[in-house]
């Protein structure tokens, strides 16, 4: 459901059947006002907002929730409308649009309790420094794994990145193209963050060669490693959990360096419902709330720390895994260069992708022969994108637009990204092609 009339029409429905159900037991019952609507713009599916909805209802019905689904790309722009479009709430797992929102003055401050509310984990922070939005979940990202299919390939399941570049691997890794995939970019950096910028690339070079590149979303690498087209499978654990749940033969596994992506609730500058959007912000915080993240349709990570004491012993704690240096992804870090590194990656890896991948197959059998192959290694795993020159504003804010899944006319900097892909392959071919195996 992506466009207001189907919102509206399914809100109808609902509030039909409600009263359908009710009406005997109220006749008798003296007039009330009505429910004052709150006007909520989200991006999460049925599964977490119709359980949110109803529990919500239940505590405050003075209130009645109005949702509007839009995707990050989509919301911004609907956000940006006289008067927010009627919005009051946004709540919705994108950073980078809470961030623009803020600095649109589109926000107000949040004016609600967070004294149990931790305001980082481990080098992410949790909440605005100046109170705008307050994140509400987590999710991290690790390794969707299908065990049969590993044992078929005689390989071990991976516990971090460097395993993900077992030769045995190649074709086997299902991996999001972050210029096409909305969570991916984060994924990306945190390896950039988790080993430094240059052995980082030089990491991503070489498990990009082993991948088969994703253009559509998480479902997708679910499938592709539950149906065993693939071994491994990078993702975010919700959604191979909402796999699992649905009967997938899957296993996730948290990888020693890692991270997390929170998900924000904001009110809007122009909230009409001021005190029934500050009521459904509190109760997306509460106890309640925060348990309802975890139902196992949804296996969301609950940002209030008290939430864990509730779940069983093999549910993922994060705040657990923060205090072992985990999560030592930064997002502050991250969250403007995102876009320099999606694009990045488009032209240096997915660019040409299947040429490098031959040329590091061929690379890994010199390797298994036992030749030293420090040259050809050195130019296949080269980054000539400076860590620098991805915190440049300048080179931000041309990325800084870019939606997602879109086919952009080439910028400058694209193409000559392009080329160094270009002279790398062709260096490499050089190489390789005077080294018999």
């Amino acid at each position: 459901m992506t466009n207001s009339k189907s919102t509206v029409f399914a809100l109808n429905r609902r509030n039909f059947l409600k009263g359908s159900a009710v009406a005997l037991a109220t006749v008798a019952l003296p007039l009330r006002a009505d429910p004052r609507n709150v006007v909520v713009v989200t991006s999460y599916p049925d599964e977490v907002v119709s359980r949110f909805e109803a529990a919500f209802e239940k505590l405050h019905p003075e209130y009645r929730l109005q949702i509007i689904w839009r995707m990050p790309r989509d919301a911004l722009p609907y956000l940006l409308q006289p008067q927010q479009s009627g919005v009051d709430v946004y709540w919705s797992a994108s950073p980078r649009t809470f961030a623009r929102l803020k600095s649109e003055n589109a926000l107000r401050k949040l004016d609600i309790d967070r004294t149990k509310l931790p305001t980082k984990i481990g080098h992410t922070q949790l909440r605005d420094a100046d109170d705008y939005f307050v994140a509400t979940e987590m999710a991290g990202y690790g390794f969707a794994i299908n065990e049969s299919a590993l044992t078929r390939l005689g390989v071990r399941q991976p516990k971090d990145w460097r395993d993900l570049t077992d030769p045995r691997l190649a074709g086997q890794i299902a991996l999001p193209n972050p210029a096409r995939v909305g969570f991916a970019p984060v994924m990306i950096d945190i390896v950039l963050q988790g080993y430094g910028w240059q052995q980082g690339w030089a990491l991503w070079n070489e498990i990009a060669a082993q991948s088969v590149l994703m253009e559509h979303g998480a479902s997708f690498v679910s499938d592709d490693v539950a149906s065993g087209r693939c071994a491994v499978g990078l993702s975010i654990d919700f959604f191979v959990a909402s796999a699992i749940a649905n009967g997938a033969k899957l296993k996730f596994a948290y990888p020693h360096r890692s991270g997390i992506n929170p998900g924000h609730i904001a009110i809007t500058a122009s909230a009409s419902n001021g005190d029934g959007a500050r009521a459904f912000a509190e109760f997306v915080l509460s106890q309640a709330g925060q348990l309802l993240l975890t139902h196992p349709d949804i296996r969301k990570l609950p940002v209030l720390p008290a939430a864990y004491t509730q779940l069983d012993a093999d549910y993922y704690r994060p705040f657990d895994a923060a205090a072992r240096g985990e999560l030592d992804y930064d997002n502050d870090v991250g969250r403007n260069r995102l876009g320099v590194i999606a694009a990045y990656f488009d032209q240096h890896l997915a660019y040409r992708h299947d040429e490098q991948a031959a040329l590091w197959k061929q690379l890994h059998a010199q390797e298994k022969l036992g030749r030293t192959m420090t040259s050809a290694r050195a130019i296949l795993s080269a980054a000539p994108l400076r860590e620098e020159q991805a915190a440049s504003a300048e080179l931000q804010k041309i990325f800084r637009e870019r939606i997602e899944g879109a086919e952009p006319t080439l910028s400058d900097i694209e193409r000559t990204w392009r080329s160094e892909t270009d002279n790398r392959v062709t260096q490499a071919k050089a190489l390789l092609e005077n080294t018999a195996v």
